[in-house]
């Protein structure tokens, strides 16, 4: 007992990862409208399928070693053949099983499948952990984990997946969707940074506008994001009625226009907070030694208080950043675009993977966004 206890979280997650076998794997349906008949995994394990077990028996093995740096290694690369494995196993199952039904029939990833992917991330993000601290090197380390699934999937291997095929049926309205989210993360950043930062600091050097500002961005933030979509339509759709080279610059009622705004003011609280932080973490006696060498208010700015405060403002930039690629989503109901687009338009139609087809680009973005700030963080913290 004592040697079982010594990996707490490999054990635990290697538990939930035999939890797994009782749920169904996969899902086939008749078409993409009708509920899908579950499939398990112990079902489909047989012939070449077996050597699955190969990888589960080493987890098994290293949950009951102590939590060393070696053994880490050996868990990371463990998960990542696993995490490749169930992927070719889907893949080959959702092959034979439209071999054998009809042309409309769709085969789906069950709940088995998404709790086993997602406990091995969870293996291999936990023992890179242990290998390195390093920001930029964990994210490489998850990035080669990924790296045999991910050539999996563009070898056509996961091809007859009904996610799959919803890509291939709408790729043009896929690469249009990624295209239109992108911009509206940029057109909301540049002008949340434009008027986040002076307002940062505004509130850093005048304690007396600290609370007016921060009260509003505060009131801003409470108001749900639906309601404040369309409080925006009718000024915007006035001020294009009023003014007619507005609305051929783009601003209207609906579209991309409500929600850019929308999204620059639910960024601008985030963003502000994050510049005071900046500042104010900047050692006092710091800025007295700057200020005794003769330094002038900008130069003491740019050069001293800046550099130190980067860190802490980048982490305000990354928090805007995941939060805008979310909230991007609900902006498709005022016609703004982007993958939200295709999650409502699965959503009507009741089609499952439809919706996944919108939300896992909008889950992977975030993720790469967060771990790039994430290293570029790191790495300013180690440079100063």
């Amino acid at each position: 007992m004592i040697i079982a206890l010594k990996n707490r979280v490999l054990l635990t997650l290697f538990i939930m990862l035999l939890a797994a076998f009782s749920l169904p794997f996969l899902s086939y349906a008749p078409n993409r409208l009708l509920s899908g008949k579950g499939i398990s995994l112990i079902s489909l394990l047989h012939g070449p399928a077996l050597w699955l077990l190969l990888p589960l028996s080493a987890l098994a093995v290293l949950s009951l070693q102590a939590p060393l740096r070696r053994w880490a290694l050996f868990t990371a690369l463990t998960a990542s053949i696993l995490l490749a494995m169930i992927f070719w196993l889907s893949g080959d199952a959702a092959q034979q099983l439209a071999l054998q039904g009809a042309p409309l029939a769709r085969t789906s990833w069950g709940s088995g499948y998404w709790l086993m992917a997602a406990l091995c991330g969870l293996i291999a993000a936990d023992a890179i952990t242990r290998i390195t601290p390093s920001h930029l090197w964990r994210m490489l380390g998850n990035l080669l984990v990924m790296l045999p699934a991910l050539l999996l999937l563009f070898s056509g291997q996961l091809d007859q997946l009904s996610l799959l095929k919803e890509y291939h049926n709408r790729q043009e309205v896929f690469d249009a969707a990624l295209l239109q989210h992108l911009s509206i993360l940029l057109a909301t950043m540049l002008p949340a940074l434009l008027i986040g930062v002076p307002l940062g600091v505004l509130c850093y050097r005048s304690e007396r506008w600290q609370t007016p500002i921060f009260s509003t961005l505060n009131i801003i933030q409470t108001v749900p994001s639906i309601a404040l979509f369309g409080l925006l339509i009718a000024p915007l759709a006035g001020l294009a009625a009023a003014w007619p080279w507005l609305a051929k610059l783009g601003i209207s009622g609906i579209g991309m226009a409500p929600a850019i705004v929308a999204l620059v003011l639910y960024a601008l609280l985030p963003l502000v907070r994050s510049v005071v932080a900046g500042l104010q973490s900047v050692p006092a006696s710091v800025i007295e030694s700057a200020s005794g060498m003769g330094m002038t208010r900008g130069q003491l700015f740019l050069r001293v208080q800046l550099p130190l405060a980067l860190p802490l403002f980048l982490t305000g930039v990354r928090i805007l950043a995941v939060q805008t690629l979310g909230m991007a989503v609900v902006a498709a109901l005022i016609g703004a675009g982007g993958f939200g687009a295709i999650v409502f338009q699965g959503l009507l139609s009741s089609a499952l993977d439809l919706v996944l087809l919108g939300v896992l680009p909008v889950i992977a973005m975030a993720v790469i966004v967060d771990s790039l700030f994430k290293c570029i963080i790191s790495l300013l913290e180690v440079t100063h």
